[in-house]
């Protein structure tokens, strides 16, 4: 049975009469890689402050790494590596400078410190720009830098803010090739992001809607919360087929991306034949008509769906 490093129960953040964070709980084990999503103002960034001993909490309780995270957050801090959202290095100093600096601020042992950068700037694919300043490394490359730094101090426990916001598809990718080594490595890693696919390479995924934990398990678990099949219709004309299609019996739900419309029916087959005589009848043209697998976007918007009716 593998050992929780985090624990919450009834975890709340209050700010004047907003619950930021709305009596979580939630555990989360050893070396595990660990997603959190939801949508802007759920509350994903304060709960990874609270983790961090960068905020009091309001009410509830937390141990992080067995430390009681109300009376002993400074011992906590020592054991993970927080990277927030923005950039947070310091632009005028280079690559190493910014290594060596947190190392000495995190009380890296100097005899250690060498050995540690070398391998960490292999690690992060930094080792030919160890003289550039940060300030003018591309934005894949300081969040790598970013989480080299986070690093240093060979933390327990990682808490990632939407740490591949804003970075193009390739440094992204080699970002969450890093985390993944990390992941089995047995770092434990909790990572808010707002990219369902990356919540898909997670163990597990906990939904946060209005501070509250809406739903926490594996991503198979998650999708296979939906009821019924997945059909999806690409079609140009996706608004006038959307308010066709979706009252139609055995139509469950209709969501749309682009040109794509998917439709959660009750069976796959009977309802990609139903709505394909439909879309005919009214003369809509369509390609690509197919049962398709459920994905974590369809699943989180279903979910935050039923909340919001």
């Amino acid at each position: 049975m593998t050992d929780s490093i985090i624990t919450t129960t009834g975890l709340t953040k209050t700010f004047r009469d907003t619950h930021a964070v709305d009596a979580l709980d939630l555990t989360i084990n050893s070396g595990e890689l660990f997603g959190l999503v939801g949508p802007d103002g759920a509350g994903k960034t304060t709960t990874l402050r609270l983790l961090a001993g960068l905020l009091t909490l309001s009410d509830g309780e937390a141990t992080v790494t067995g430390y009681d995270l109300r009376k002993e957050s400074e011992s906590i801090k020592k054991k993970i590596g927080y990277m927030a959202q923005q950039f947070s290095l310091y632009a005028e100093l280079t690559v190493l400078e910014n290594l060596r600096f947190f190392a000495e601020i995190n009380d890296v042992p100097k005899k250690e410190m060498a050995e540690r950068t070398e391998n960490l700037l292999q690690f992060a694919r930094l080792t030919e720009f160890t003289n550039r300043r940060a300030g003018h490394l591309s934005g894949g490359m300081q969040k790598k830098l970013a989480l080299a730094c986070t690093l240093i101090h060979e933390p327990k426990i990682l808490l990632l803010d939407e740490p591949t916001t804003g970075v193009d598809p390739i440094s992204r990718r080699e970002f969450w090739d890093i985390l993944t080594n990390l992941h089995l490595e047995g770092t434990t890693t909790i990572v808010s992001t707002p990219y369902m696919d990356e919540a898909d390479r997670c163990s597990r995924v906990g939904l946060i809607y209005e501070g509250k934990l809406v739903i926490c398990d594996s991503p198979r678990k998650i999708k296979a919360e939906l009821p019924g099949e997945m059909v999806e219709f690409l079609t140009s004309e996706w608004q006038k087929a959307k308010t066709l299609v979706e009252n139609l019996p055995g139509v469950l739900e209709a969501q749309t991306y682009g040109e794509a419309l998917h439709l959660l029916v009750e069976d796959g087959d009977k309802g990609l034949k139903q709505i394909t005589k439909a879309l005919t009848k009214n003369g809509i043209k369509f390609r690509g008509a197919r049962v398709a697998p459920v994905r974590m976007e369809e699943a989180f918007i279903s979910l935050i769906q039923r909340l919001e009716n």
